[in-house]
């Protein structure tokens, strides 16, 4: 429990007398035994502003060189009648001491308290929180002299009340042990622990449970209010109260309705130190009502139309969750174009044929009750003139032109109009949603007016429709807009939020525990939008009604305790509210008078190993808060200094173990109720080290090899040796021998190669050594024995040694390790320093293999290690054992950081960044940075400042103003050579000024010149980076041309006056503006600037196709151009007959623009054409698309699986299609496969003017074939017959039709006599009796999707016969399906099948369905 102790000031101006600066304390019992108080403080603790050295600066000075005095009228302790103790308050280490201790202070004998210890290995459970606010220590005879008064000078009035406010923010926290013996021993006021939520909504089906738990010494008892009346449970017998526990069960076994207990309901814990609340707990019993009955029309609606099916599901409690599905249980598939809202309701963008396919009813999921309510279904109807649904047109890049429906430009469907406003609740999730209509189907976006939109806290969902911010803040209020765009238009949607608060916690009053005649206070504050009100209640009644306290002061949202008593135990309540909720907090005032007592066992052993670092825990607890000292062997001062260290906890520290510190250490706690005390025993072990490692060895197979490993350790630890096999334990099987000093092989295999490592270990330390075993196979005796053994690495060099030590340089000496059959070629010298990057290896030298002594250059004020790499043929050798350190001395640097830059960030800043110096160019300690700087050509003196870090940003510069830079090293020896100037700029603001005279003459249809004038280089406020032309096509010139206008750039870096912008659309009319950019941005625009592009030549015309129905004809087909850049006059067609290498004469023919078809006349039926096509405008002949004419059969590319194709279907423009056919081709000549073609009747209808030319009779039908890809080639294939007479007109095809027909007839007959038997099914597993009388069923139109251990709805009634009464339920599902009554399992899950709800008429003769059960579906949605 946090806890809250403070020591209240008051000073005391006497003016008549002239006695000021007179700081007074009233005293209590405890302090007529002390002379003086200290008050502790966290440096980092905050004191509203005001520091403790600011806080006491303007206090007279006393002799001592502290401040702070006090006048105290004791007659029992001064002798002379009126004493002044001076108080000579000093600030060491977050310490105030009194003046008559203040040698002691200076000499470090500072006051350390303890409520938590930092590190408890025994007694973690005991830990304390350390204390901000401490007791003073009987002073010694010594420290009772007489003490020179004060100077009586009166200060300014405002010393009193910076000093008084100063003193009112002291204040601390304290923790109760969780020790068992402590908890039962102290009495304590009530604490809730656990209880309901503020909103407690309960299931019908269960027993009401509402629950309050408490926690207090004595025991608490409860009792309960109702609507803010006494709640007598004693006289309801189906209400109840847990043992030991204020938790309400109301009981509904025996009947009663949930309902009846609804209302709000609030806790009282009680006992005779005072009463703690609950919240007050709002009961509500979860609902799940009927769907409204309803007669659906079916809905009508013309393709291409928006549309909104309403869901307006019944209201629940809580509200359910809304789904839609057709009456097949089958999902409703959703896009961008058709979705549901947050409102539950469906939306359709633009309606298409294909919505007709299904109906669509609405679902409502309520989660208490475990039921779905389902909505009658709508049928839709959609009015089109295109009565088919052609499929393919899904994915047709232009679909609604495909199927005739006009676009639309978009307008929006929710919200409505084009501005709405909506609040939300701080800590909430905001959910803004747009959906709109169009043709084509919308795109949405979210904006926010003025700024981003939160990328962490936002996300988007419903394809874009609905904007989420998650736990929203007051920083997301404002503006909000939505565009919905498509390629007819746009239009937007702003939306106003506004983010208001229910009632948060600044700061949460806390427990307050204190001991006699002490002081404290509470403190509730609370925000919130609107600002809440506060309102203080003590044990459970408001304060104003309470009995008068003189120790207690209410002051706003503070309550202050002086010279509390043990009366003045009780729990207080803060009640913080606003128009959006509440916020209550119980705290407690409690006073303990407790004297000193340990929390660790007692003679507690510590060992230690020597030369480490350690630390004794004493935890301890008392009030008033002990003062804990430390001693060694029960005699001497007090430890602290040198090598020991008192932590505030009260632990303390030995920084490194010695022989000498071995003993028994006593903490002593003492308070003025008493004192205790416990002792630690420090026993000091001796380290285990290897002092003969295992070595590196090569073996040939089915030797013997010993690895030694030779310990020494302290001999009363138990050493225990272990060894690893390539860092995983070793498994000492029969072909091994352990033993205390090594490791015996015997019969090596190539199994055994790898590193062994020794552990040696105790229970305080180990120490290890590893070695890598390299096993040879056999192999015959060479006569090189060199040549024999393989090759390796290096072993690592040895015994590192320094000598001739010097100031800037050092001789290291190696011994080489064995170069394993490879001579070492180098020798590579690291270092790692222990100041900047302690643990980094650097390389310092390289030298040849030949040495193994080097003098290394060093620098000044740098701690080396060195450690040797050897290097072969092979490779590099593991690094050798560190040498010993060696620390050069200090000098001044000799250079300075480098890269040193001065840019701005702001427009009124400039950023001076450098590259620090590394730890061997600092040269000395505490490197530091002198940055100076001055305005460039003027006489003004430098500014300079000391930096530790690496950059420094200058404040309040002008714009854009160049500076002379200087970056000069410094440690503690001395400063670096003075710097060289470097030049920076500060930042940079927006240019003020536009380019002038802007000139545009247009060079062509789709290239412009631009000339300006040079705007002034004072009102560019920066680099001048470019000159930028935003431009953008306003029109086209062509009637009913729809043109993007979106604003496009063009760039000219430096200072240019003229530039050329291209790429533009010709016969349009454009918009230009010109602005200067500088490193900033942007500047003013410059007037705008109108200009028509010239008409060109038109883009090749669009989808360019050739089809040959037979031998005789070829059909062109093509689209108008997609730019036509102009006014068209026609297109140019020319063909030209081949056949191979010889060419024909070309033809040329010209056509009117509205024409897109052609018949060419074939003069030959053998060869190929080539057709090449061009749109035409006044400037001339624009891009050309050529294709080629199907190939003839002798020039058919051989397949080896010919691919399935379907029947070529006819388009809508009326053109007869060829028949399909698949070309196999063998290796001389091609072949025909038959196949049953399909010729659909249709009314060949075109406009174009057909050029007939002179034909010759043809012998062969050609059929075309779809192309097929190979290789990214695109290869038209075709199958060729001769001769062959109609397929329609043929007997046996005639024949073959007629018995399909009527094998099919045949089947559906079949089909409908099975459908019409029906038939049933169970859904539930291991259940083949059928229904009894007792299966439940669902009269209300619902279904339970509930597991078997759930219980059904109160009220659920069954007929007889076990079937739903249909008449009581015209909403049910029963009139969903296509069988006249509905079949429930005794679950209540149904039978039937969900198709479009059929007329009464056509249901009567249906006994049940044929359908399994949907209710799995409903699982996998619900």
């Amino acid at each position: 429990m946090g806890v809250t102790r403070s020591r209240e000031a008051r000073n005391y101006f006497d003016s008549t007398q002239g006695r000021a600066a007179v700081f007074s304390l009233r005293p209590t019992f405890r302090e007529k035994k002390d002379l003086a108080g200290i008050l502790l403080r966290p440096k980092s603790a905050s004191w509203d502003g005001l520091g403790p050295k600011k806080c006491l600066a303007s206090l007279p000075t006393c002799p001592h060189g502290g401040r702070l005095r006090r006048r105290w009228m004791n007659q029992t302790m001064a002798p002379s009648g009126e004493r002044l103790i001076d108080l000579c308050a000093i600030w060491d280490a977050g310490v105030y001491l009194p003046s008559a201790a203040c040698n002691r202070a200076s000499s470090g004998v500072a006051r350390k308290r303890l409520n938590e210890a930092e590190k408890l290995s025994s007694v973690q459970e005991a830990q304390l929180k350390r204390l901000e606010v401490t007791r003073p220590r009987v002073l010694g005879s010594r420290e009772r002299g007489q003490v020179p008064r004060m100077a009586r000078q009166p200060p300014p009035p405002w010393v009193h009340a910076a000093f008084l406010l100063c003193l009112l923010s002291l204040g601390g926290a304290i923790e109760i042990p969780m020790d068992p013996s402590i908890q039962n021993e102290l009495t304590q006021p009530p604490t809730i622990t656990k209880q309901s939520v503020k909103d407690h909504i309960v299931d019908p089906r269960d027993n009401i449970l509402i629950e309050c738990e408490a926690k207090g010494n004595p025991a608490p008892s409860f009792h309960w209010t109702r609507n803010s009346r006494f709640f007598n449970i004693a006289k309801d017998p189906r209400v109840s109260m847990r043992r030991r526990s204020g938790t309400l069960v109301i009981d509904f076994r025996s009947g009663g309705r949930p309902e009846e207990y609804e209302g709000e309901y609030q806790c009282f814990a009680r006992n005779k130190f005072g009463t703690a609340l609950s919240n007050r707990i709002r009961l509500q019993v979860s609902k799940s009502p009927l769907w409204p009955k309803e007669n659906l029309d079916p809905v009508v609606v013309q393709e291409g139309a928006p549309l909104t099916l309403q869901c307006n599901p019944p209201p629940g409690l809580p509200s359910p969750v809304i789904f839609w599905m057709s009456s097949s249980m089958e999902p409703i598939t959703q896009d961008k174009r058709v979705s549901q809202g947050h409102n539950g309701d469906l939306y359709f963008s633009n309606v298409m044929l294909q919505d007709m396919q299904t109906d669509y009813s609405c679902n409502a999921r309520f989660h208490f009750t475990h039921t779905i309510q389902q909505k009658n279904p709508f049928t839709l109807k959609v009015l089109t003139n295109h009565p088919y649904n052609d499929s393919s047109l899904r994915n047709h890049p232009d679909m609604y032109s495909a199927r005739g429906v006009a676009e639309r430009t978009p307008s929006f469907m929710y919200p409505q109009g084009t501005a709405s406003s909506q609040m939300v609740l701080r800590g909430m999730d905001l959910l803004l949603e747009c959906i709109a209509s169009g043709v084509p189907t919308p795109d949405i976006a979210w904006y926010k007016k003025g700024g981003d939109l939160p990328s962490d806290k936002a996300k988007f969902e419903n394809f874009n429709k609905a904007l989420r911010i998650t736990n929203v803040s007051e920083e997301d209020s404002g503006e909000y807009f939505c565009l919905a765009s498509n390629k007819m238009g746009s239009i937007r949607h702003t939306i106003s939020v506004r983010v208001k608060a229910a009632p948060y916690w600044l700061d949460e009053p806390k427990n307050l525990i204190l001991a006699p005649g002490e002081d404290g206070r509470l403190v509730c504050r609370a925000n919130g939008n609107p600002k809440p009100t506060v309102q203080w209640m003590v044990n459970g009644e408001p304060l104003q009604s309470a009995p008068p306290n003189p120790n207690r002061e209410v002051a706003g949202d503070t309550i202050i305790f002086r010279d509390t008593q043990i009366s003045s135990r009780a729990v207080y309540q803060c009640n913080t509210s606003n128009e959006h909720g509440y916020l209550l907090a119980n705290a407690f005032v409690s006073v303990l008078d407790v004297p000193p007592r340990m929390l660790s066992p007692r003679n507690q052993l510590i060992r230690v190993i020597l030369y480490n670092r350690t630390r004794l825990d004493c935890p301890f607890f008392g009030s008033p808060i002990p003062t804990l000292r430390w001693f060694k062997n029960g005699q001497g001062s007090n430890l602290d200094g040198g090598n020991y260290h008192v932590y505030e906890n009260g632990s303390l520290e030995i920084k490194m173990i010695r022989k000498e510190d071995q003993g028994i250490y006593t903490c002593v706690a003492t308070n003025i109720l008493g004192k205790a005390e416990n002792q630690v025993r420090l026993e000091v072990k001796d380290p285990t080290r290897i002092y003969r490692m295992p070595e590196d060895q090569v073996a040939k197979r089915g030797t013997t090899v010993q690895l030694e490993c030779r310990v020494k350790h302290d001999p009363s630890l138990k050493l225990t040796v272990s060894w690893l096999k390539d860092d995983e334990p070793l498994y000492i099987g029969n072909r091994m021998k352990k033993e205390d000093d090594s490791l015996t092989i015997f019969g090596v295999a190539e199994r055994d190669q790898g590193s062994y490592t020794c552990v040696a270990s105790t229970e305080l330390d180990q120490d290890l050594a590893k070695a890598y075993l390299t096993v040879l196979a056999d192999q015959a005796t060479p006569t090189n024995r060199l040549a024999a053994l393989p090759k390796g690495r290096p072993d690592r060099p040895r015994d590192l040694e320094l000598t001739d030590l010097a100031e800037r340089s050092v001789r290291l000496t190696w011994i080489p390790g064995d170069a394993n059959n490879s001579p070492i070629t180098d020798y590579v010298v690291q270092f790692e320093e222990d100041q900047f990057q302690p643990g980094v290896w650097h390389d310092h030298s390289k030298y040849p293999g030949s040495v193994n002594s080097a003098v290394l250059r060093l620098s000044p004020y740098v701690n080396y290690q060195f450690r040797v790499i050897a290097i072969n043929e092979v490779g590099s050798s593991h690094p050798s054992l560190p040498s010993e350190r060696y620390r050069t001395s200090g000098a001044p640097p000799e250079s300075n950081p480098g890269d040193v830059k001065g840019e701005g960030t702001r427009k009124n800043n400039m950023e001076i960044t450098w590259t620090p110096m590394n730890a061997t160019s600092a040269f000395g300690p505490n490197l530091r940075y002198i940055v100076k700087w001055r305005r460039r050509e003027t006489r003004e003196a430098w500014n300079n400042v000391t930096v530790w870090g690496s950059r420094y940003v200058v404040g309040q510069t002008p714009v854009y103003v160049p500076y002379e830079i200087r970056v000069q090293a410094e440690n503690d020896f001395g400063k670096g050579p003075e710097p060289e100037s470097v030049i920076g700029y500060s930042g940079e603001d927006y240019p003020r000024a536009a380019p002038t005279e802007v000139k545009v003459r247009v060079m062509n249809s789709t290239a412009i010149s631009l000339q300006w004038n040079r705007v002034y280089s004072d009102t560019v406020q920066g680099q001048l980076r470019e000159y930028r032309a935003y431009y953008w096509r306003e029109s086209s010139l062509l009637k009913n041309l729809w043109v993007s206008q979106k604003r496009q750039q063009a760039s000219f870096p430096g200072d240019r006056l003229r530039g050329m912008v291209s790429r533009l659309f010709p016969y349009s009319n454009y918009k230009l503006e010109m602005v200067v950019v500088n490193g900033r941005g942007d500047g003013p625009r410059s007037e705008t600037k109108e200009f028509t592009t010239p008409e060109g030549v038109p883009s090749a015309p669009r989808r360019f196709r050739v089809r040959q129905p037979n031998l005789e004809t070829i059909n062109l087909e093509w689209d108008h151009p997609e730019h036509p850049n102009g006014i068209m006059i026609g297109y140019t067609l020319k063909y030209v007959a081949f056949n191979g290498t010889k060419v024909g004469k070309q033809i040329v023919e010209n056509f009117s623009p509205n024409q897109t078809k052609f018949t060419v006349q074939r003069t030959d039926p053998v060869s190929r054409y080539r057709f090449t096509l061009s749109a035409r405008t006044q400037v001339g002949s624009g891009e050309a698309v050529t294709e080629e004419s199907p190939a003839p059969p002798n020039e058919a590319t051989p397949t080896a699986a010919p691919p399935t194709l379907p029947p070529t279907t006819v388009g809508a423009t009326g053109a007869v299609s060829s028949t399909d056919a698949t070309a196999i081709a063998a290796t001389t000549e091609a072949t025909t496969v038959p196949i049953i073609p399909t010729v659909a009747p249709t009314t060949i209808a075109t406009t174009t003017v057909a050029t007939t030319t002179t034909t010759t009779a043809a012998t062969t039908t050609t059929t075309e074939s779809p192309p097929t890809t190979t290789s990214g080639t695109k290869i038209h294939e075709s199958a060729y017959t001769n001769n062959q007479a109609d397929i329609a007109t043929q007997g046996w095809f005639i024949g073959l039709m007629c018995a399909i027909a009527l094998l099919v007839l045949i089947l559906l007959i079949v089909c409908f006599i099975k459908r019409s038997r029906g038939g049933k099914y169970p859904v539930r597993e291991k259940k083949d009796v059928p229904l009894g009388p007792e299966d439940p069923k669902e009269e209300d139109g619902s279904f339970d999707y509930s597991d078997e251990d759930n219980k059904p709805l109160q009220g659920s009634q069954t007929s007889l016969d076990g079937t739903i009464k249909q008449q009581e339920s015209d909403d049910s599902l029963v009139d969903y399906g296509e069988g006249g009554e509905g079949q429930f399992n005794e679950d209540g899950s149904f039978i039937g099948q969900y198709t479009v709800k059929k007329d009464k008429e056509e249901t009567e003769g249906n006994e049940s369905s044929e359908a399994t059960s949907p209710v799995n579906a409903i699982y996998s949605l619900a």
